[in-house]
């Protein structure tokens, strides 16, 4: 498949960043939640050796593992700062991880429109989190998508 192929091709690209973001949920969940001794990128590797992961869907899921390790710090400030009377430890682990997967893109990944990045992270909110959690998603990454917009409408020169 390429990228001649049209609709089919881009259908099938999002098919698999969809999916990709799921896997990469499940080996943010198993770093942080099951004491896995080790960083994001070892807890991809480890689930990579255990599981069977589509080869059309590694390269993302690597990609967002890598941003995630990267910039961890970066991406929980950005989300703290977003989230009203709440601290990032006291959210449920599902919906952390959801958070960061789409502050990553909205921050790290031109390619994906944050409108995009949103509805992904709540669909992902809908299939793994608490009945609270899409709405809870959409509200602190709708602002925190406000909040790097902002920041991006002032020129860097005139901020200091």
């Amino acid at each position: 498949m390429s990228e001649s192929d049209g609709p089919t091709y881009a259908h099938r690209i999002r098919i698999d960043r969809t999916r990709a973001r799921a896997w990469v949920l499940q080996i943010h969940y198993k770093w942080e939640s099951s004491g896995f001794d080790g960083n994001l990128i070892e807890a991809l590797r480890d689930t990579a050796e255990t599981r069977v992961i589509s080869q059309t869907r590694l390269p993302y899921i690597e990609k967002l593992v890598a941003l995630l390790e990267n910039h961890l710090e970066e991406i929980d400030a950005h989300i703290s700062s977003a989230l009203e009377n709440w601290h990032l430890d006291r959210v449920s682990s599902i919906d952390r991880g959801i958070l960061r997967i789409g502050a990553v893109e909205i921050f790290y990944l031109e390619e994906v429109p944050p409108k995009v990045s949103i509805q992904e992270a709540i669909l992902l909110a809908e299939a793994y989190g608490g009945s609270d959690s899409p709405r809870f998603v959409n509200g602190v990454l709708d602002a925190v998508f406000k909040d790097q917009s902002k920041d991006q409408a002032i020129p860097k020169n005139l901020t200091g």
